[in-house]
Protein backbone atom coordinates (compact mmCIF):
# COMPACT_ATOMS: atom_id res chain seq x y z
CA UNK A 1 0.00 0.00 0.00
CA UNK A 2 2.64 2.27 0.76
CA UNK A 3 4.39 1.99 -2.16
CA UNK A 4 1.51 2.00 -4.26
CA UNK A 5 1.18 5.37 -2.93
CA UNK A 6 4.66 6.65 -2.99
CA UNK A 7 4.43 6.07 -6.84
CA UNK A 8 1.27 7.68 -7.46
CA UNK A 9 2.40 11.15 -5.79
CA UNK A 10 5.83 10.45 -7.22
CA UNK A 11 4.45 10.83 -11.17
CA UNK A 12 2.21 13.22 -10.27
CA UNK A 13 5.34 15.51 -8.69
CA UNK A 14 7.40 14.68 -11.41
CA UNK A 15 4.32 15.47 -14.15
CA UNK A 16 4.00 18.93 -12.24
CA UNK A 17 8.06 20.21 -12.14
CA UNK A 18 7.97 19.01 -16.17
CA UNK A 19 5.11 20.82 -17.31
CA UNK A 20 6.84 23.97 -15.16
CA UNK A 21 9.93 23.66 -16.91
CA UNK A 22 8.25 23.87 -19.83
CA UNK A 23 6.03 26.80 -19.17
CA UNK A 24 9.04 28.81 -18.40
CA UNK A 25 11.11 28.54 -21.35
CA UNK A 26 9.70 31.94 -22.27
CA UNK A 27 11.41 33.67 -19.52
CA UNK A 28 14.85 31.94 -20.24
CA UNK A 29 15.67 33.12 -23.52
CA UNK A 30 18.09 35.91 -23.15
CA UNK A 31 20.62 36.12 -19.67
CA UNK A 32 18.64 38.17 -17.96
CA UNK A 33 15.73 36.14 -18.14
CA UNK A 34 17.57 32.75 -17.42
CA UNK A 35 19.55 33.88 -14.18
CA UNK A 36 16.97 36.40 -12.99
CA UNK A 37 13.55 35.62 -13.97
CA UNK A 38 13.98 38.99 -15.78
CA UNK A 39 14.14 41.16 -12.20
CA UNK A 40 10.03 40.30 -12.42
CA UNK A 41 9.45 37.46 -9.63
CA UNK A 42 7.00 38.27 -6.67
CA UNK A 43 7.52 38.04 -2.99
CA UNK A 44 5.70 35.18 -2.75
CA UNK A 45 8.04 33.00 -5.60
CA UNK A 46 11.03 34.92 -4.29
CA UNK A 47 9.92 33.91 -0.18
CA UNK A 48 9.67 29.93 -1.15
CA UNK A 49 12.77 30.12 -3.29
CA UNK A 50 14.45 31.35 -0.63
CA UNK A 51 13.20 29.37 2.04
CA UNK A 52 13.82 26.02 -0.30
CA UNK A 53 16.64 26.81 -1.42
CA UNK A 54 17.52 27.08 2.98
CA UNK A 55 16.21 23.95 4.24
CA UNK A 56 17.33 20.82 1.84
CA UNK A 57 17.16 16.93 2.59
CA UNK A 58 20.61 17.76 4.63
CA UNK A 59 18.56 19.74 6.97
CA UNK A 60 15.54 17.34 7.65
CA UNK A 61 17.62 13.78 7.81
CA UNK A 62 20.98 15.18 8.72
CA UNK A 63 20.99 18.05 11.16
CA UNK A 64 17.54 17.34 12.76
CA UNK A 65 18.59 13.94 13.31
CA UNK A 66 22.09 14.86 14.75
CA UNK A 67 21.63 18.20 16.05
CA UNK A 68 18.70 16.67 17.61
CA UNK A 69 19.92 13.45 19.13
CA UNK A 70 22.53 15.61 20.54
CA UNK A 71 20.75 18.57 22.34
CA UNK A 72 17.01 16.85 22.33
CA UNK A 73 14.04 20.03 22.42
CA UNK A 74 16.62 22.44 22.64
CA UNK A 75 17.90 21.86 19.16
CA UNK A 76 14.47 23.84 17.85
CA UNK A 77 16.51 26.78 18.91
CA UNK A 78 18.83 26.22 15.37
CA UNK A 79 15.77 26.30 13.37
CA UNK A 80 14.53 29.68 15.43
CA UNK A 81 18.13 31.27 14.99
CA UNK A 82 17.42 29.72 10.77
CA UNK A 83 13.75 32.21 10.72
CA UNK A 84 14.98 35.21 13.05
CA UNK A 85 19.02 35.69 12.01
CA UNK A 86 18.73 33.34 8.35
CA UNK A 87 15.82 34.82 7.15
CA UNK A 88 14.05 37.87 9.08
CA UNK A 89 17.59 39.55 9.69
CA UNK A 90 18.68 38.38 6.55
CA UNK A 91 16.02 39.83 4.62
CA UNK A 92 16.21 43.29 6.53
CA UNK A 93 19.67 43.81 6.22
CA UNK A 94 20.57 42.71 2.64
CA UNK A 95 17.30 42.25 1.16
CA UNK A 96 16.32 46.11 0.03
CA UNK A 97 20.36 46.95 -0.82
CA UNK A 98 20.94 44.39 -2.66
CA UNK A 99 18.17 44.68 -5.29
CA UNK A 100 18.72 48.56 -5.44
CA UNK A 101 23.02 48.02 -5.78
CA UNK A 102 22.77 44.94 -8.42
CA UNK A 103 20.38 46.18 -10.47
CA UNK A 104 22.17 49.87 -10.48
CA UNK A 105 25.50 48.05 -11.39
CA UNK A 106 24.03 45.38 -13.35
CA UNK A 107 25.17 42.64 -11.17
CA UNK A 108 24.23 39.07 -11.62
CA UNK A 109 25.88 36.64 -9.57
CA UNK A 110 27.79 37.56 -6.26
CA UNK A 111 30.56 37.52 -7.98
CA UNK A 112 29.98 39.92 -10.70
CA UNK A 113 28.84 42.03 -7.47
CA UNK A 114 32.81 41.70 -6.05
CA UNK A 115 34.09 42.77 -9.59
CA UNK A 116 31.84 45.94 -10.16
CA UNK A 117 31.79 46.81 -6.77
CA UNK A 118 35.66 47.07 -6.46
CA UNK A 119 36.09 47.56 -9.78
CA UNK A 120 38.48 44.64 -10.16
CA UNK A 121 38.06 41.31 -12.60
CA UNK A 122 40.50 39.61 -10.48
CA UNK A 123 38.16 39.69 -7.78
CA UNK A 124 35.38 38.53 -9.57
CA UNK A 125 37.16 35.50 -11.15
CA UNK A 126 38.56 34.60 -7.73
CA UNK A 127 35.00 34.94 -6.24
CA UNK A 128 34.27 32.72 -8.85
CA UNK A 129 37.04 30.05 -8.21
CA UNK A 130 35.86 29.85 -5.09
CA UNK A 131 32.08 29.43 -5.76
CA UNK A 132 32.98 26.75 -7.95
CA UNK A 133 35.38 24.94 -5.51
CA UNK A 134 33.10 24.99 -2.64
CA UNK A 135 29.82 24.45 -4.16
CA UNK A 136 30.36 21.15 -5.95
CA UNK A 137 30.69 19.32 -2.58
CA UNK A 138 27.81 21.10 -0.92
CA UNK A 139 25.25 19.72 -4.65
CA UNK A 140 26.43 16.55 -4.06
CA UNK A 141 25.50 16.35 -0.15
CA UNK A 142 22.07 17.16 -0.83
CA UNK A 143 21.34 13.23 -1.66
CA UNK A 144 22.73 12.75 1.46
CA UNK A 145 19.93 10.71 3.41
CA UNK A 146 18.06 10.28 0.27
CA UNK A 147 19.17 6.20 0.10
CA UNK A 148 17.82 5.86 4.14
CA UNK A 149 14.45 6.97 2.99
CA UNK A 150 13.56 5.32 -0.11
CA UNK A 151 14.47 2.13 1.19
CA UNK A 152 11.77 2.23 3.76
CA UNK A 153 9.62 1.56 0.96
CA UNK A 154 11.36 0.79 -2.66
CA UNK A 155 13.74 -1.77 -3.05
CA UNK A 156 16.43 -0.35 -5.76
CA UNK A 157 19.63 0.88 -5.94
CA UNK A 158 20.85 4.09 -4.48
CA UNK A 159 22.02 5.30 -7.41
CA UNK A 160 18.59 5.18 -9.16
CA UNK A 161 17.37 7.54 -7.07
CA UNK A 162 19.66 9.88 -7.26
CA UNK A 163 19.95 9.59 -11.22
CA UNK A 164 16.04 10.11 -11.05
CA UNK A 165 16.35 13.25 -9.17
CA UNK A 166 19.39 14.41 -10.78
CA UNK A 167 17.65 14.59 -14.39
CA UNK A 168 14.26 15.71 -13.21
CA UNK A 169 16.13 18.95 -12.03
CA UNK A 170 18.40 19.33 -14.82
CA UNK A 171 15.28 19.26 -17.25
CA UNK A 172 13.43 22.18 -15.90
CA UNK A 173 16.33 24.13 -14.96
CA UNK A 174 17.95 24.04 -18.55
CA UNK A 175 15.04 24.64 -20.10
CA UNK A 176 13.00 27.29 -17.75
CA UNK A 177 16.06 28.83 -15.83
CA UNK A 178 15.26 31.02 -12.73
CA UNK A 179 11.50 31.51 -13.47
CA UNK A 180 11.28 27.65 -13.34
CA UNK A 181 13.25 27.19 -10.41
CA UNK A 182 11.18 29.93 -8.60
CA UNK A 183 7.89 28.67 -9.67
CA UNK A 184 8.81 25.06 -8.54
CA UNK A 185 10.24 25.93 -5.59
CA UNK A 186 6.71 27.40 -4.25
CA UNK A 187 4.95 24.08 -4.76
CA UNK A 188 8.07 22.13 -3.64
CA UNK A 189 7.48 24.66 -0.53
CA UNK A 190 3.95 24.04 0.07
CA UNK A 191 4.66 20.38 -0.10
CA UNK A 192 7.23 21.13 2.59
CA UNK A 193 4.96 22.76 5.06
CA UNK A 194 2.19 20.25 4.93
CA UNK A 195 4.68 17.33 4.79
CA UNK A 196 6.60 18.97 8.45
CA UNK A 197 3.46 19.55 10.11
CA UNK A 198 1.85 15.90 9.35
CA UNK A 199 5.31 14.28 10.74
CA UNK A 200 5.20 16.17 13.65
CA UNK A 201 1.74 15.50 13.94
CA UNK A 202 2.29 11.64 13.70
CA UNK A 203 5.48 11.45 15.69
CA UNK A 204 3.57 12.80 18.68
CA UNK A 205 0.65 11.32 18.61
CA UNK A 206 2.32 7.73 17.91
CA UNK A 207 4.10 8.88 21.63
CA UNK A 208 1.08 9.97 23.16
CA UNK A 209 0.38 13.11 22.37
CA UNK A 210 3.12 16.20 23.43
CA UNK A 211 3.37 16.22 27.02
CA UNK A 212 3.83 12.67 27.29
CA UNK A 213 6.28 12.60 24.23
CA UNK A 214 7.99 15.32 26.44
CA UNK A 215 7.93 13.69 29.43
CA UNK A 216 9.37 10.29 28.41
CA UNK A 217 12.29 12.18 27.11
CA UNK A 218 12.93 13.52 30.46
CA UNK A 219 13.58 10.32 31.33
CA UNK A 220 16.65 9.67 29.22
CA UNK A 221 20.02 10.31 31.06
CA UNK A 222 22.81 12.18 29.54
CA UNK A 223 26.01 12.48 31.25
CA UNK A 224 26.33 14.83 33.39
CA UNK A 225 22.50 14.43 34.08
CA UNK A 226 20.15 12.50 35.87
CA UNK A 227 17.32 13.29 33.78
CA UNK A 228 15.80 15.96 31.98
CA UNK A 229 18.80 16.64 29.82
CA UNK A 230 16.93 17.05 26.32
CA UNK A 231 13.91 18.62 27.34
CA UNK A 232 15.68 21.53 28.81
CA UNK A 233 16.18 25.26 28.15
CA UNK A 234 19.42 25.10 26.39
CA UNK A 235 19.98 21.22 25.93
CA UNK A 236 23.20 19.32 27.42
CA UNK A 237 25.57 21.14 25.30
CA UNK A 238 25.22 24.95 25.57
CA UNK A 239 28.07 26.15 23.71
CA UNK A 240 28.06 24.23 20.95
CA UNK A 241 24.30 24.50 20.31
CA UNK A 242 25.16 28.06 19.98
CA UNK A 243 27.99 27.11 16.92
CA UNK A 244 25.55 25.57 15.02
CA UNK A 245 22.62 28.35 15.65
CA UNK A 246 25.32 30.96 14.60
CA UNK A 247 27.04 28.51 11.80
CA UNK A 248 23.51 27.49 10.16
CA UNK A 249 21.50 31.02 10.53
CA UNK A 250 24.54 34.02 9.61
CA UNK A 251 25.72 31.66 7.08
CA UNK A 252 23.33 32.52 4.69
CA UNK A 253 24.34 36.05 4.77
CA UNK A 254 27.59 35.14 2.24
CA UNK A 255 26.07 32.15 0.29
CA UNK A 256 25.85 33.00 -2.97
CA UNK A 257 22.60 31.07 -3.92
CA UNK A 258 20.66 32.55 -0.97
CA UNK A 259 21.86 36.30 -1.38
CA UNK A 260 21.09 35.46 -5.22
CA UNK A 261 17.15 35.64 -4.52
CA UNK A 262 17.24 38.95 -3.56
CA UNK A 263 18.91 40.14 -7.00
CA UNK A 264 15.25 38.78 -8.64
CA UNK A 265 12.70 39.88 -6.76
CA UNK A 266 10.27 42.30 -8.75
CA UNK A 267 10.91 45.66 -6.64
CA UNK A 268 12.10 46.82 -3.24
CA UNK A 269 8.39 47.03 -1.64
CA UNK A 270 8.13 43.39 -2.62
CA UNK A 271 11.16 42.82 0.04
CA UNK A 272 8.58 43.78 2.97
CA UNK A 273 6.25 40.74 2.11
CA UNK A 274 9.16 38.55 0.96
CA UNK A 275 10.28 38.91 4.48
CA UNK A 276 6.99 37.97 6.74
CA UNK A 277 6.72 35.17 4.19
CA UNK A 278 9.70 33.67 4.56
CA UNK A 279 9.88 33.99 7.95
CA UNK A 280 7.17 32.18 8.44
CA UNK A 281 8.13 29.58 5.85
CA UNK A 282 11.28 28.94 8.33
CA UNK A 283 9.32 29.00 11.18
CA UNK A 284 7.56 26.35 10.35
CA UNK A 285 9.86 24.07 8.20
CA UNK A 286 13.23 24.95 9.92
CA UNK A 287 11.59 25.00 13.34
CA UNK A 288 9.41 22.06 12.69
CA UNK A 289 12.22 19.62 11.41
CA UNK A 290 14.34 20.58 14.62
CA UNK A 291 11.71 20.06 17.01
CA UNK A 292 11.24 16.39 15.15
CA UNK A 293 14.74 15.73 15.77
CA UNK A 294 14.54 16.33 19.02
CA UNK A 295 12.62 13.61 20.02
CA UNK A 296 15.19 10.91 18.11
CA UNK A 297 16.01 9.41 21.48
CA UNK A 298 12.67 7.86 21.84
CA UNK A 299 13.62 5.46 18.94
CA UNK A 300 17.43 4.82 19.89
CA UNK A 301 16.43 1.00 20.05
CA UNK A 302 15.45 1.27 15.76
CA UNK A 303 18.35 3.52 15.55
CA UNK A 304 21.86 2.36 13.53
CA UNK A 305 24.96 2.72 15.32
CA UNK A 306 28.48 2.62 14.25
CA UNK A 307 30.44 -0.51 15.71
CA UNK A 308 33.53 1.53 15.74
CA UNK A 309 32.80 4.63 17.60
CA UNK A 310 29.43 3.77 19.03
CA UNK A 311 28.09 6.97 18.09
CA UNK A 312 24.69 6.69 15.98
CA UNK A 313 24.31 7.24 12.25
CA UNK A 314 23.10 10.35 12.11
CA UNK A 315 21.35 10.02 8.93
CA UNK A 316 19.08 6.79 10.12
CA UNK A 317 17.48 8.87 12.60
CA UNK A 318 15.07 10.73 11.03
CA UNK A 319 13.99 7.28 8.60
CA UNK A 320 14.15 5.37 11.80
CA UNK A 321 11.66 7.47 12.97
CA UNK A 322 9.20 7.38 10.58
CA UNK A 323 9.50 3.66 9.72
CA UNK A 324 6.27 3.05 12.05
CA UNK A 325 4.32 5.61 10.90
CA UNK A 326 1.26 5.43 8.32
CA UNK A 327 1.65 4.61 4.71
CA UNK A 328 0.44 8.30 3.61
CA UNK A 329 2.41 9.66 6.27
CA UNK A 330 5.62 8.19 4.42
CA UNK A 331 4.69 8.55 1.34
CA UNK A 332 4.10 12.60 2.02
CA UNK A 333 7.98 12.56 3.54
CA UNK A 334 9.08 10.96 0.56
CA UNK A 335 8.02 13.35 -1.77
CA UNK A 336 8.37 16.06 1.16
CA UNK A 337 12.56 15.05 1.01
CA UNK A 338 12.66 14.87 -2.53
CA UNK A 339 11.26 18.35 -3.08
CA UNK A 340 14.01 19.89 -0.04
CA UNK A 341 16.94 17.88 -2.12
CA UNK A 342 15.60 19.21 -5.86
CA UNK A 343 14.72 22.77 -4.93
CA UNK A 344 18.36 23.65 -3.37
CA UNK A 345 20.10 21.48 -6.05
CA UNK A 346 18.59 23.40 -8.59
CA UNK A 347 19.40 26.70 -6.74
CA UNK A 348 23.37 25.53 -6.58
CA UNK A 349 23.05 24.56 -10.64
CA UNK A 350 21.89 27.48 -11.76
CA UNK A 351 24.32 29.67 -9.17
CA UNK A 352 27.34 27.60 -10.26
CA UNK A 353 26.71 27.66 -13.69
CA UNK A 354 25.70 31.19 -14.08
CA UNK A 355 29.14 32.23 -11.93
CA UNK A 356 31.22 30.09 -13.94
CA UNK A 357 29.71 31.23 -17.25
CA UNK A 358 29.11 35.30 -16.94
CA UNK A 359 32.23 35.49 -14.32
CA UNK A 360 34.84 33.42 -15.94
CA UNK A 361 33.95 31.60 -19.36
CA UNK A 362 32.62 35.05 -20.66
CA UNK A 363 35.74 37.35 -19.72
CA UNK A 364 38.19 34.96 -21.02
CA UNK A 365 36.77 34.59 -24.47
CA UNK A 366 38.65 36.82 -27.00
CA UNK A 367 35.54 36.84 -29.30
CA UNK A 368 32.10 38.84 -28.20
CA UNK A 369 29.15 36.13 -26.61
CA UNK A 370 25.64 36.57 -27.73
CA UNK A 371 23.14 36.41 -25.20
CA UNK A 372 22.39 33.02 -27.03
CA UNK A 373 25.17 31.86 -26.54
CA UNK A 374 25.76 32.78 -22.84
CA UNK A 375 22.65 30.78 -22.03
CA UNK A 376 23.93 27.51 -24.25
CA UNK A 377 26.82 27.70 -21.86
CA UNK A 378 24.94 27.93 -18.84
CA UNK A 379 23.04 24.58 -19.67
CA UNK A 380 25.68 22.95 -20.64
CA UNK A 381 27.82 24.09 -17.45
CA UNK A 382 24.34 22.68 -15.31
CA UNK A 383 24.48 19.41 -17.07
CA UNK A 384 28.32 19.49 -15.57
CA UNK A 385 27.23 20.13 -11.91
CA UNK A 386 24.64 18.16 -12.20
CA UNK A 387 26.67 15.15 -13.10
CA UNK A 388 29.61 15.62 -11.02
CA UNK A 389 27.93 15.80 -7.94
CA UNK A 390 25.74 12.97 -8.49
CA UNK A 391 28.79 11.03 -9.17
CA UNK A 392 30.36 12.27 -6.34
CA UNK A 393 27.50 11.17 -4.43
CA UNK A 394 27.34 7.59 -5.21
CA UNK A 395 30.96 6.77 -4.69
CA UNK A 396 30.42 8.35 -1.12
CA UNK A 397 27.51 6.11 -0.75
CA UNK A 398 29.96 3.28 -2.26
CA UNK A 399 32.77 3.70 -0.30
CA UNK A 400 31.99 5.02 2.96
CA UNK A 401 36.24 4.83 3.95
CA UNK A 402 36.43 7.12 1.53
CA UNK A 403 36.35 10.29 4.13
CA UNK A 404 37.35 13.04 2.59
CA UNK A 405 34.21 13.73 0.75
CA UNK A 406 32.40 13.68 3.28
CA UNK A 407 35.07 16.37 5.06
CA UNK A 408 34.85 18.94 2.09
CA UNK A 409 31.25 18.97 1.92
CA UNK A 410 31.35 20.02 5.72
CA UNK A 411 33.75 22.53 5.24
CA UNK A 412 31.70 23.22 2.35
CA UNK A 413 29.27 26.38 4.06
CA UNK A 414 31.84 27.67 6.25
CA UNK A 415 34.00 28.43 3.84
CA UNK A 416 31.72 30.12 1.32
CA UNK A 417 30.48 32.68 4.44
CA UNK A 418 33.38 33.22 5.64
CA UNK A 419 35.16 34.22 2.43
CA UNK A 420 31.84 36.19 1.38
CA UNK A 421 29.72 37.44 4.03
CA UNK A 422 31.87 40.06 5.76
CA UNK A 423 33.12 42.13 2.28
CA UNK A 424 29.07 41.40 1.00
CA UNK A 425 27.80 43.07 3.80
CA UNK A 426 29.99 45.91 4.30
CA UNK A 427 30.14 46.57 0.65
CA UNK A 428 26.47 47.30 0.70
CA UNK A 429 26.69 49.69 3.42
CA UNK A 430 30.04 51.34 3.81
CA UNK A 431 32.01 52.96 1.27
CA UNK A 432 35.22 52.64 3.52
CA UNK A 433 35.87 48.85 2.78
CA UNK A 434 38.69 48.21 0.27
CA UNK A 435 39.72 45.57 -2.31
CA UNK A 436 42.39 45.21 0.16
CA UNK A 437 40.41 43.99 3.44
CA UNK A 438 38.31 41.79 0.87
CA UNK A 439 41.51 39.95 -0.65
CA UNK A 440 42.47 39.28 2.77
CA UNK A 441 38.71 37.93 4.01
CA UNK A 442 38.94 35.72 0.91
CA UNK A 443 41.56 34.29 1.68
CA UNK A 444 40.53 33.81 5.73
CA UNK A 445 37.53 31.81 5.03
CA UNK A 446 38.97 29.52 2.51
CA UNK A 447 41.95 29.29 4.09
CA UNK A 448 39.86 28.31 7.58
CA UNK A 449 38.15 25.92 5.74
CA UNK A 450 41.00 24.16 3.55
CA UNK A 451 42.93 24.25 7.04
CA UNK A 452 40.02 22.36 8.93
CA UNK A 453 39.83 20.35 5.36
CA UNK A 454 43.44 18.71 6.13
CA UNK A 455 42.91 18.70 9.69
CA UNK A 456 40.07 16.23 9.73
CA UNK A 457 41.62 13.89 7.49
CA UNK A 458 45.02 13.98 9.18
CA UNK A 459 44.13 14.44 12.86
CA UNK A 460 41.75 12.35 15.36
CA UNK A 461 39.91 13.82 17.64
CA UNK A 462 42.44 13.52 20.82
CA UNK A 463 44.75 14.92 18.16
CA UNK A 464 42.94 18.15 17.94
CA UNK A 465 41.52 18.48 21.40
CA UNK A 466 45.73 18.32 22.14
CA UNK A 467 46.14 21.56 19.89
CA UNK A 468 47.69 24.71 21.49
CA UNK A 469 45.70 27.45 22.80
CA UNK A 470 42.52 28.00 20.75
CA UNK A 471 43.12 25.90 18.12
CA UNK A 472 41.63 22.91 19.81
CA UNK A 473 38.14 24.90 19.81
CA UNK A 474 38.52 26.59 16.33
CA UNK A 475 39.35 23.26 14.39
CA UNK A 476 37.46 21.14 17.04
CA UNK A 477 34.93 20.72 13.81
CA UNK A 478 33.70 22.36 11.06
CA UNK A 479 30.98 24.21 12.16
CA UNK A 480 33.56 25.91 14.85
CA UNK A 481 35.82 27.17 12.25
CA UNK A 482 32.93 28.28 10.22
CA UNK A 483 31.49 30.43 13.05
CA UNK A 484 35.07 31.76 13.16
CA UNK A 485 35.66 32.23 9.94
CA UNK A 486 32.70 34.41 9.37
CA UNK A 487 33.06 36.40 12.67
CA UNK A 488 36.34 36.78 11.81
CA UNK A 489 36.14 38.30 8.41
CA UNK A 490 33.57 40.70 10.30
CA UNK A 491 36.56 42.56 12.42
CA UNK A 492 38.90 41.44 10.14
CA UNK A 493 37.64 43.84 6.99
CA UNK A 494 36.71 46.99 8.74
CA UNK A 495 40.59 46.73 10.57
CA UNK A 496 42.39 46.22 7.02
CA UNK A 497 40.32 48.89 5.76
CA UNK A 498 40.85 51.44 7.61
CA UNK A 499 44.81 51.30 6.23
CA UNK A 500 44.30 50.10 2.77
CA UNK A 501 43.84 52.65 -0.13
CA UNK A 502 40.52 53.52 -0.71
CA UNK A 503 38.70 53.55 -3.81
CA UNK A 504 37.99 57.20 -5.95
CA UNK A 505 35.57 58.83 -4.12
CA UNK A 506 33.88 59.57 -7.30
CA UNK A 507 34.01 55.87 -8.25
CA UNK A 508 31.86 55.45 -4.59
CA UNK A 509 29.65 57.99 -4.90
CA UNK A 510 28.22 56.90 -8.12
CA UNK A 511 28.11 53.19 -7.02
CA UNK A 512 26.40 54.52 -3.34
CA UNK A 513 24.21 57.01 -5.58
CA UNK A 514 21.49 54.67 -6.14
CA UNK A 515 20.64 54.88 -2.49
CA UNK A 516 19.77 58.60 -2.81
CA UNK A 517 17.61 58.64 -5.41
CA UNK A 518 14.42 59.95 -4.67
CA UNK A 519 10.58 58.27 -5.27
CA UNK A 520 7.04 59.35 -4.96
CA UNK A 521 4.98 57.46 -2.39
CA UNK A 522 1.39 57.41 -1.42
CA UNK A 523 0.48 59.38 2.06
CA UNK A 524 -0.50 56.11 4.02
CA UNK A 525 3.09 55.14 3.25
CA UNK A 526 4.31 58.18 4.37
CA UNK A 527 3.08 61.20 6.24
CA UNK A 528 3.74 64.70 4.70
CA UNK A 529 6.43 66.63 7.10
Amino acid sequence: MTEILCVIMLVIFFAVMIGVGLYARRHATDVNGFVLGGRSVGPWLTAFAFGTSYFSAVIFVGYAGQFGWAFGLASTWAGLGNAFIGSLLAWNVLGRRTRIMTQHIDAKTMPDFFGKRFKSTGLKVAASIIVFIFLIPYTASLYNGLSSLFGLVFDIPYWVVILVMAVLTGFYVIFGGYMATAINDFIQGIIMLIGIVAVIGAVLTQNGGLLEATKKLSAVPAEGWTGGAFTSFLGPDPTFLFFVVILTSLGTWGLPQMVGKFYAIKSEKDIHKGTVISTVFAIIVAGGCYFLGGFGRLYADKVKFNEATGKPLFDTIIPSMLSTLPSIIIAVVIVLVLSASMSTLSSLVLTSSSTFTLDVIKPASKKEMTEKKQVQIMRIFIVFFIIVSAVIAVVKDANPGITFIAQMMGVSWGGLAGAFLAPYLYGLYWKGVTKAATVVCFIWGTGLAVTQFVISLTMTAADIAALPGCLSTVFKSSIHSGVVAMVGGLIIVPIISSFTKKQDKKELDELFECYEEKTAVAVKDHLKN
